[in-house]
């Protein structure tokens, strides 16, 4: 008599659909699997008890576990021969099934599709198995192109095709109906951003008047009471144009089948307010506070480093706090914080250093400028230096804003990104101080330009 191989039947469904009647597609396949076993006992085959099924899982993934329970039990020499009713209900990927082959291959097992026969023990069931599944997984491709083409076109005609739900709107029979509650939020988000002309005011605002995102269900199924709407929610809420009464797909926007909550008259109002030069904006916040560098200090990872402090009795103590430590935890960024004086007075000794750099003399004296030349350019660089000390916070962010574009901590020290256009202003400050003041009063200067 032949050696007994002992013969595994894997099953598998994508969907769930049907999986709770008494006889499924799984008993199905398995049934046709067992039928085959009985029909090669006397090639010494016999099948195993243990069921490997898996069910509403894609052929796509190896997670599975079914599946897993299987190649656990191929490394543990349990199995000799897997039967499946079809290849692609193994796997749908080429390049998992090769994976999965190599290791039928390491542990001497073979591979047969009850439909398809071929067994891939033999360099001809082997070639057969190949071209099957690269149909199949072909096959799974087209589908995937079909359902985007479909979902492309539906998008176009203006309809909703799933996803979180905005704020202002709930889905119904798939479509996209207005929430009057929430829609009246919407409303008043852009309203006051009109009168406020800032999102980290009207964040503020909307917090302390109880203002909340859209609640949803969170993976357990409770429902949550919503978030805080922070600056990042209302920029997305602000540049949403499905407000507008459009649907997007990819970076298009169609009309929509929705009805709008804002009109287009609002719309323009508000994105003309975003659209404000961003460095003039940044500036105006930074003269409001004590950090010169807010707003123009980067940190390792790129993002803007944001100033902060700690009391400790009557002393304050100034610091610059990365981004990543700041929004989530200091163990996620390479430097957590740096001490503000310590920071401030390494670029300050570094702009000293640059104004009296030839080269960079050089490169602001070739700006030309009507009302200034170029000796009031080398001499302005020169007086910046015996006049910057005696300058308050205020009034260096106020220089430092018009000639500074980006200050970057790197691995090897601190770069300063210079804007030569920015000079123009810079030195008509130092010029205008010194024609009002007497010559080599430092502090008398500083009072001027502070004025």
């Amino acid at each position: 008599m032949d050696q007994i191989k002992r013969c595994a039947v894997y099953t598998r469904k994508s969907s769930e659909e049907g999986l709770d009647q008494e006889f499924n597609s799984l008993d199905a396949q398995r049934e046709a699997g067992e039928a085959y076993v009985k029909s090669q006992r006397h090639e010494g085959w016999e099948l195993l008890d243990n069921r490997y099924d898996d069910g509403g899982i894609s052929g796509g993934t190896m997670e599975r576990p079914g599946l897993k329970q299987l190649l656990s039990d191929v490394e543990a020499g349990m199995i000799d021969i897997i039967v499946v009713y079809k290849v692609d209900r193994l796997s749908r990927s080429l390049g998992d099934f090769a994976k999965m082959v190599d290791v039928f291959d390491q542990h001497k097992v073979s591979f047969v599709s009850v439909t398809q026969q071929f067994n891939t023990t033999t360099s001809m069931g082997r070639l057969t198995l190949n071209i099957l599944l690269s149909f199949s997984q072909f096959e799974r491709e087209v589908t995937s192109e079909r359902i985007r083409d479909k979902i492309a076109l539906s998008k176009q005609r203006g309809m909703w095709m799933g996803g979180n739900v905005p704020l202002g709107f709930d889905a119904i029979d798939r479509k996209l109906v207005v929430n009057l509650t929430e829609a009246a939020t919407i409303s008043h988000i852009f309203e006051q951003f009109l009168a406020l002309g800032s999102t980290t005011l009207l964040s503020k605002a909307l917090r302390e008047q109880g203002y909340r995102t859209k609640p949803r269900r969170d993976a357990q199924g409770h429902m949550n009471n919503g978030n805080v709407l922070t600056k990042t929610v209302l920029y997305k809420i602000l540049s949403n144009r499905i407000y507008l009464g459009e649907i997007r797909h990819k970076e298009q926007w169609y009309p929509g089948q929705h009805e709008a909550i804002i009109d287009i008259e609002l719309w323009e109002r508000v994105h003309a307010i975003l659209a404000t030069n961003k460095v003039q904006r940044g500036a105006n916040v930074r003269r409001q506070t004590p950090a010169p560098l807010k707003g123009l200090l980067f940190g390792p990872d790129g993002l803007a480093m944001t100033p902060t402090h700690t009391k400790k009795g009557a002393k304050k103590y100034r610091y610059y706090v990365t981004h990543t430590a700041n929004k989530h935890s200091h163990d996620q960024c390479m430097m957590r914080m740096i001490p503000a004086g310590e920071i401030e007075g390494i670029v300050f000794d570094q702009l000293k250093i640059m104004f009296k750099n030839p080269a960079f003399m050089a490169k602001a004296s070739s700006q030309k400028h009507d009302d200034l030349r170029t000796d009031d350019i080398f001499q302005g660089l020169k007086n910046i230096e015996s006049l910057w000390d005696h300058l308050y916070h205020k009034e260096q962010a106020r220089l430092l804003q018009l000639f500074v574009a980006k200050i970057q901590i790197t691995t090897d020290g601190v770069r300063i990104d210079i804007q030569t256009n920015g000079i123009h202003s810079l030195i008509m400050d130092l010029k205008k101080a010194a024609n009002d003041t007497p010559k080599n009063q430092n502090n008398q200067r500083a009072e001027a330009i502070c004025a």
